[in-house]
């Protein structure tokens, strides 16, 4: 019996089935339907840029801001110092923040739209990709802002927090305790976000942020008792 002639796909047919592939799966990633259940699973990785902004800026505003507080403290007790050295880490941070996250995600644009330069051919089809491909291309200035705000939010925790106790002691207790609350806050929102465990991130923050305080507390505290 005589077999069936396979015909073989052209290089440029194969081509068009790998794209069509790859769009696919593409928009799978953004949302898988659940046939059963009728329910949509978002794609956390295209919370990914702003995200980490976000969610970096604000835990380093937190721990920075805090940790250069309860150093001042060690060795100066008056509020206004203490309040003052806060406020110049707010603003030095959050300009700090911005400008590094604007330069990282700018080199990291100008990569991008290089290689898709390189790989652009004058093809109707293939322009209409690049468009789609040139909306998802990060954003320096989105991200510049989101880290600056996202720190100033949380550096202004330990602010509130000790600009109105006049007593030491007390002070530093309130301090100590703002952060700790804001630190599992901002883990957990990090977590629920992002879609990673809730405890395992909150911990891993609380921790870090606890340390960042003893350290800087106790070094200065040290180096001020000796007289340097």
């Amino acid at each position: 019996m005589e077999q069936p002639k396979q015909t073989i796909p052209s290089s440029r047919k194969l081509e068009t089935i790998q794209a069509n592939m790859d769009d696919q799966l593409s928009q799978t990633r953004v949302a898988v339907e659940d046939v059963e259940g009728g329910k949509t699973t978002f794609d956390y990785t295209k919370r990914a840029q702003w995200l980490r902004a976000a969610v970096l800026g604000a835990n380093d505003g937190l721990v920075s801001t805090s940790s250069l507080m309860m150093g001042v403290s060690a060795v100066r007790q008056d509020v206004r110092v203490m309040v003052l050295t806060g406020f110049a880490g707010l603003v030095a941070g959050a300009c700090s923040m911005a400008i590094g996250e604007f330069i990282s995600v700018h080199s990291q644009l100008d990569v991008e739209v290089a290689q898709m330069k390189r790989e652009a051919v004058n093809n109707e089809e293939e322009e209409e990709e690049e468009e789609q491909e040139k909306e998802n291309l990060p954003n320096p200035i989105q991200a510049a802002g989101a880290s600056a705000l996202a720190f100033s939010v949380g550096a202004m925790v330990p602010l509130l927090a000790a600009s109105f106790i006049r007593d030491y002691k007390v002070r530093l207790g309130v301090v100590a305790a703002a952060v700790t609350v804001a630190l599992a806050v901002f883990g957990w929102l990090g977590a629920v976000l992002g879609g990673a465990p809730v405890c395992r991130a909150s911990v891993r923050v609380l921790l870090g942020g606890w340390a960042a305080m003893a350290v800087t507390f106790g070094l200065t505290k040290l180096i001020g008792s000796n007289g340097l």
